[in-house]
């Protein structure tokens, strides 16, 4: 028997998954670390954080499961996208990397545009300029610290540099390279005319390969510090939802899922390249070779409740503790003794601007409608609604692009939970089901390494003999209808909003 490796670097921790070569997970370990916020609307984290996770984790699941480190036939990693990692030329972090929920970058990416053209940007990286994208980051470290920029010698995503350490190996592939802005993504390679309009200088940029080819192989180094057997293939990975579709089986035309972690994003797969000229929503390159994907990222989706769990509901996590249950079990019990609508009260949930489908950096969380006759469980519905109908927009409009499922498959935290999955049912009006596993992007990043390793023929043959999904959740066309008048005024707060969000933020400048 064969075994792999999935290791998903996200944004509140690095969960590292085994599974034997039929999919069934042997071991798993996660590592949280920290987030910092330097200032309102920033987002950054130390890759040493990331790296001494991955060791750790790696180093429990080969103790937990007592399989020889020579039976591992490949490894292959997941992670948060569009973070900047810059090494200088001895392989040294220059500074904390910027992450994907950063939106210091406004500037930046009114320059791509006015550089590269808007209709232009989007024909060649199927994108607009987004605050949240890679290419603004570089930018904005150039402006503002041009000393540290001028040390850079290899720039990455997060994912990458994990590989960097694993293997030495500079490489990315291409679904998390989608994300930057600057890959040319119908013809799945860095776009020389965007790199030239943006005077970067390609050598920073590391080789792009197709996410199952091998990237390179465990060090003796790395070996040492992980348990790992040097030698060991690690293939490209993916992107945390690139990964994610795999790992669910979203491989073929027809087929979706949402996935609610910290960000909240609904994604399809298409076989050809299909573009939202308005940028509401991504094309990027799938995991699977030669195909595409169209998705949508609400910032602050599981964010939002963990905010709110941390923030308001202290209660529940010591009663949690002491039952020795998760706390968002608690908040969602709670929660559903809230009636649909939450008592007329309604949450945007842009804790951290928001990308899809509005667009704006400067946008921030509101309650809505908040009065002396709410409780706490009126306010978590209030969020856990909030989250929905932002992933309801997004749906919306790659309906609107003609991308069409008849199952809505469901993974991240957000889809432990029955109620949550109910909610998403009634407010898609499909049914909404999961897969047998729980691992998400870390079973996604194995399959891709089993592909990689010879296990597997090719990514769909790997996700029919591996991945089995369990009865859907049917969606309830009494609620569904109680849904929708609260879903348009959600629609209508954000237009009534947008110019006091921007002299918001002006103020928090001055």
């Amino acid at each position: 028997m064969k075994y792999v490796i999935g290791i998903d670097l996200g944004t509140s921790g690095t969960k590292t998954a085994l599974f034997d070569q039929n999919g069934k997970v042997i071991a798993s370990a996660t590592q949280e670390y920290p987030l910092h916020q330097p200032q309102n609307g920033w987002a950054e984290q130390d890759p040493a954080d990331w790296w001494n996770a991955c060791v750790a984790t790696v180093g429990q699941v080969l103790t937990q499961s007592g399989i020889p480190a020579a039976n591992i036939a490949g490894i292959g990693l997941s992670g948060q996208m569009h973070g900047l990692v810059m090494l200088d030329e001895q392989g040294q972090v220059l500074r904390n990397s910027i992450l994907w929920c950063d939106g210091r970058t406004g500037r930046e990416c009114e320059e791509i545009t006015q550089l590269v053209g808007v209709e232009r940007l989007i024909e060649l990286t199927a994108n607009p300029a987004l605050t949240g994208f890679t290419a603004g980051k570089i930018l904005w470290v150039r402006r503002h610290e041009p000393e540290l920029y001028a040390r850079c010698h290899q720039m990455m995503l997060p994912k990458d540099y994990l590989r960097y350490k694993l293997t030495g190996v500079y490489a990315t592939e291409v679904s998390d390279a989608s994300g930057t802005n600057l890959l040319d993504v119908p013809n799945r390679c860095w776009s020389a005319e965007v790199l030239e309009k943006l005077s970067i200088d390609p050598s920073l940029l590391p080789p792009i390969y197709e996410s199952c080819a091998v990237t390179g192989q465990v060090t003796h180094e790395a070996a040492a510090l992980t348990g790992l057997a040097a030698g060991t293939l690690v293939v490209g990975g993916a992107a945390d939802n690139a990964a994610a579709a795999v790992g669910t089986g979203v491989v073929r035309t027809g087929r979706a899922f949402t996935t609610i972690g910290t960000s909240g994003v609904i994604f399809a797969h298409a076989d050809t390249v299909s573009i939202d000229r308005k940028g509401r929503v991504h094309t990027f390159c799938s995991a699977v070779p030669g195909a595409w994907t169209v998705m949508s990222c609400t910032l602050s989706a599981g964010g939002s409740l963990q905010w709110f769990r941390n923030q308001l509901c202290e209660a529940e996590m010591q009663a949690a503790r002491a039952q020795g249950v998760d706390p968002y079990e608690l908040m969602s019990a709670d929660a559903e003794k809230s009636p649909i609508g939450a008592n007329r009260l309604l949450f945007l949930p842009y804790l951290m601007g928001e990308r899809s489908p509005i667009l704006d950096a400067d946008a921030r969380s509101v309650f809505f409608g908040l009065s002396g006759i709410h409780a706490k469980r009126d306010m978590t519905r209030a969020v856990m609604e909030g989250v929905t109908y932002s992933l309801r927009q997004c749906l919306d409009v790659l309906q609107e692009m003609g991308i069409a499922f008849e199952t809505m498959l469901a993974t991240g935290g957000g889809a432990k939970s029955p109620f949550w999955r109910q909610m998403m049912a009634d407010l898609y009006r499909c049914e909404v089901t999961t897969i047998d596993s729980e691992e998400g992007p870390a079973l996604g990043a194995a399959i891709l390494a089993a592909v990689g390793a010879g296990l597997y023929p090719d990514v769909e043959t790997a996700c029919d003999a591996i991945i089995t999904t369990n009865p859907p959740q049917q969606p309830n066309a009494a609620h569904t209808a109680q849904y929708e008048p609260y879903y348009a005024r959600y629609t209508a707060l954000y237009p009534a909003l947008k110019e006091q969000f921007s002299a918001l933020a002006a103020l928090a400048t001055d």
